[in-house]
């Protein structure tokens, strides 16, 4: 649980809502938490996505997990606390982004179910659509392209997702893509799909 230091503040809202500036941009403001192992695809996914909703004139953007561990979140490792303060930093700050109008992608392996879980808290119903970039480890591990498993497996990285860190893959995601099934055009049609459907966009 976070600890609330900071006393005496008062949340200010602006002149400007929420409605206002989602009649601005033509779409609605939400969170897509994609989440899934370390080479699933998840940044390439959401970029890809970020790159079709651009086309069709919308405002999306990508929160991906290294950029964010570059600056608000480089002072966090990968130990469950640091993992636990990362997703809730994120959420926060997609949140606001939401509140911004924006559509907004995260990209994180965010392993826990309980944190996506308060991510999700933060957003009223209807805003935050979880999708689970599905991958079998074999898949992962062959793609690599960080070389991260092959550390891992030499015990050079401790406390790695899917090899001796856990993922608890989600229960109840909107969407689940494979991307070990389809093509990265397949798989970015099924969200731009879902989103549709939704009446995101």
């Amino acid at each position: 649980m976070t600890i609330q230091k900071a006393t005496n503040i008062t949340w200010h809202d602006g002149n400007i809502t929420r409605d206002d500036r989602e009649r601005l941009l033509n779409q609605k403001g939400i969170v897509i938490w994609f989440t899934g192992l370390s080479a699933s695809g998840k940044s390439t996914l959401a970029r890809a996505v970020e790159e079709k909703l651009f086309e069709q004139g919308h405002l999306a953007y990508v929160l991906d997990g290294d950029n964010i561990r570059h600056g608000l979140n480089k002072n966090l490792g990968f130990s469950p606390e640091d993992r636990e303060e990362n997703i809730r930093r994120i959420g926060e700050v997609a949140k606001l982004f939401a509140d911004a109008g924006l559509i907004t992608m995260t990209a994180f392996i965010s392993p826990y179910r309980a944190d996506r879980d308060k991510a999700r808290e933060l957003m009223e119903e209807g805003r935050f659509f979880e999708i689970y970039v599905h991958v079998p480890l074999s898949i992962a591990e062959e793609r690599d392209p960080k070389g991260l498993y092959k550390k891992a497996r030499a015990g050079e990285i401790k406390q790695f997702t899917g090899i001796d860190a856990p993922y608890e893959a989600p229960q109840h995601a909107e969407l689940i893509v494979d991307t070990g099934k389809y093509s990265l055009q397949e798989s970015v049609e099924l969200v731009l799909d879902y989103l549709q459907a939704q009446k995101v966009i």
